[in-house]
């Protein structure tokens, strides 16, 4: 990700301001349930690993990484303490994705807590579910919260008991083909299928005809079951052109919840989020407030704690409607650092202690916006064979004055 951010005086390139949330007047606080962080491991690879890392060396916290055999000289293996192999003989995203491998590296390295960064397992209630089996904890929500945000359509069910708008849908997943016409039926296309059990954009298809109804219902079944292991789809209405506006949240394990604002992604390309930029540019502030609030709301509602974002659609008629809850850091959390100077990952170290976003100086009234900041996306893909992924080195960097 490359990254602006605009200030006073000009637009410059900055790297994320890393600044404590912790707050010295409570730095000699303890309470019964506080259990300081000593060794974190990361049950991840590449860019959200180092930062983590990061995080723990400046509040004083050993690392530790895991890699498969193909990861042997990734830097995220040279910026930890320790690092330790997983999934031989595996490729390298099923390394990953092995939970006994890493239950095994933590326990036999005496590691206090797991993060699990973004993608692979970090929305895996099993995952999180094994963590706290083995008496190590989890950097993010509880494993039931977990799955409930995970399985959309329960999400959704939540929302719409918390009294969060959502898009026309199905109630639970569908079974056949014969659901999805009976749903475009009544409520007329465009719809789009989506996985039940997962996102980032796979297992996501748009039809706009009877036509292509069958065609793209094989297809998403066919990818989300490929990227989630759980080919389960469910049927939405189709919002034409809306704004994709998604607000950070943090929750304690006191029930208390904060928003740090928002973050428009509505730049997006086959699903995937190209530009992000915080905070929404244009935003009617009665809609900002509705977004912050609805967000808090439904965190409240399922007993949310740690990071989070949840995402929302906007019509041309500003309306909004709740899409999904991502429970886990997103890779775009660094715009939010960025104007709000509150660092997130420190925040769910913290969290995960056991301090309160009060003891941290967390409090709503405290959040403000300070600037705007982008950040984009660059992928390397080779035009001549379909845009298909590819490696590659950058070599020209643009400057921005």
């Amino acid at each position: 990700m490359s990254q602006l951010r605009f200030v006073k005086g000009g637009l410059t390139f900055l790297g994320v301001k890393r600044i404590s949330v912790l707050n010295a007047a409570f730095q000699s606080t303890q309470r019964v349930d506080y259990k300081p962080i000593k060794k974190v491991l990361v049950a991840n690879r590449g860019e959200i690993a180092t930062r983590v890392f990061r995080a723990c060396t400046e509040l004083g916290i050993r690392t530790v990484a895991v890699y498969s055999e193909q990861d042997t000289g990734q830097m995220h293996r040279q910026k930890a303490d320790e690092a330790y192999i997983i999934g031989k003989g595996l490729p390298p995203v099923q390394a990953y994705l092995n939970i006994p491998d890493i239950i095994k590296v933590a326990k036999e390295n005496e590691v206090d807590a797991v993060h699990p960064g973004y993608g692979f397992l970090s929305e895996r209630s099993d995952f999180a579910q094994a963590c706290t089996d083995a008496g190590v904890r989890f950097i993010g929500p509880s494993p039931e919260v977990v799955r409930k945000m995970g399985d959309k359509v329960e999400a959704r069910a939540i929302a719409i008991s918390a009294g969060v708008p959502v898009v026309p849908g199905t109630d639970s997943p569908i079974s056949c083909l014969t659901e999805a016409k009976e749903f475009s039926n009544k409520y007329g296309f465009p719809i789009i299928f989506k996985a039940a059990y997962g996102g980032g954009g796979r297992g996501m298809r748009v039809v706009r005809s009877y036509e292509e109804l069958e065609e793209n219902y094989t297809r998403a079944y066919s990818e989300a079951l490929s990227a989630f292991g759980n080919g389960a789809l469910f049927v939405e209405k189709f919002i034409e052109k809306p704004r994709h506006i998604e607000v950070q949240i943090l929750g304690d394990k006191f029930g208390n919840v904060i928003h740090l604002y928002e973050r428009d992604c509505s730049i997006q390309r086959r699903h995937q989020k190209v530009v992000e930029i915080a905070p929404a540019a244009q935003l009617d502030p009665q809609l900002r407030d509705r977004l912050t609030h609805d967000s808090v709301k439904l965190a409240k509602q399922v007993g949310y704690e740690n990071a989070g974002t949840v995402e929302f659609l906007v019509d041309k008629h500003g309306k909004h409607y709740f899409i999904e809850v991502n429970s886990r850091l997103q890779v775009e959390h660094t715009v939010t650092e960025e104007i709000t100077d509150v660092d997130l990952v420190h925040a769910q170290i913290h969290i995960a202690e056991g301090k309160s976003l009060p003891e941290l100086g967390l409090k709503q009234e405290n959040i403000r916006i300070n600037g705007c900041a982008i950040q984009c996306r660059v992928t390397t893909e080779d035009p001549s064979r379909g845009f298909q992924p590819d490696t590659g080195r950058i070599e020209v960097s643009l400057k921005v004055f």
